[in-house]
């Protein structure tokens, strides 16, 4: 079934943002995932990934953030006036209206790429929202700042400067190993956008506190975490910076921290030609923490 959409009113600043939800599932449902999607995309790239978690037994709801998708009202990558923070906001209010709306249903935070640095943010002070979260294309944001700034004065801005490892054919080879992916990506005219000059910069925001000890401790020591990336993704550094992660959430006393690199996969892993692999060990997971 296509997707059923919605919005609601971000606490932040009132800016609407539009809503999808899936529920074609066969029986009565296992728990719940929340998706937040990356800079220049959008929540209904998501649909293959959704229908597998329906047949699976989760309802799934994702949003278009602000500044994206039907969110934008034609403005793409205008985060209005609550910037990046209304959006870590919008992200946490929706986590909760979920979980009012849905009980006692087990909520999962799947987030990506830039909706990552959001959830490493959300959970800092919402961690009680969710039941477990899934980082995909994630990093440690203050080192990925330091190594940006610390570019040469001609290297190239925005989302291009990922692309600078890969054999150039359109520009964005580094998401994906599969051709066919990439050129969807590139023809979407919600994706790809040239990013306004202050959207990066803002997303390292809230870098030094996101590798602040004092500040992670605040997330519950019970919370599931799954941090899953391509080694050759150019914001995991070789996989090091994943891995980097998920060190700094153990060493603040968090129990269940998994860090999963698949080998040469890239930076979007459920649009890479393993994805039927990356897809079961997400829904075995989800599965084992929702039991």
């Amino acid at each position: 079934m296509n997707a059923s959409t919605s919005s609601f009113p971000s606490a932040a600043d009132g800016t609407q943002v539009v809503t999808y939800a899936w529920s074609d599932l066969a029986g009565r449902p296992v728990g719940v995932v929340q998706i937040a999607h990356g800079l220049a995309e959008h929540g209904e790239r998501y649909a293959r990934f959704a229908k597998a978690l329906n047949a699976a037994g989760f309802l799934v709801h994702a949003v278009d953030h602000r500044g994206h998708g039907r969110s934008a009202d034609g403005r793409l990558g205008d985060f209005g006036t609550a910037g990046f923070g209304g959006l870590v906001a919008d992200v946490a209010q929706f986590g909760a209206m979920l979980r009012e709306q849905h009980g006692g249903l087990p909520l999962f935070l799947f987030a990506h790429s830039m909706g990552s640095f959001a959830a490493q943010a959300a959970i800092i002070d919402h961690s009680s929202t969710w039941s477990g979260v899934v980082l995909s294309g994630s990093t440690a944001l203050d080192m990925l700042a330091a190594a940006m700034a610390n570019a040469p004065a001609d290297a190239p801005k925005g989302l291009e400067a990922f692309n600078a490892g890969f054999a150039h054919r359109t520009g964005y080879e580094w998401l994906s190993r599969d051709d066919a992916e990439v050129d969807a990506y590139v023809a979407d005219p919600w994706c790809g956008w040239n990013v306004p000059d202050d959207v990066i910069p803002s997303l390292f925001g809230p870098a030094r506190r996101l590798a602040d000890p004092a500040q992670l401790a605040r997330i519950r020591s019970d919370l599931p975490i799954l941090i899953a990336s391509g080694d050759a993704d150019p914001l995991a550094g070789g996989g090091a910076l994943v891995e980097l992660l998920g060190k700094r959430y153990r060493e603040t006393g968090i129990a269940d921290v998994t860090v999963k690199l698949y080998p040469a996969a890239r930076h979007e892993i459920l649009n890479e030609t393993n994805r039927a692999e990356v897809t079961a060990d997400l829904l075995a997971w989800l599965k084992r923490r929702a039991a």
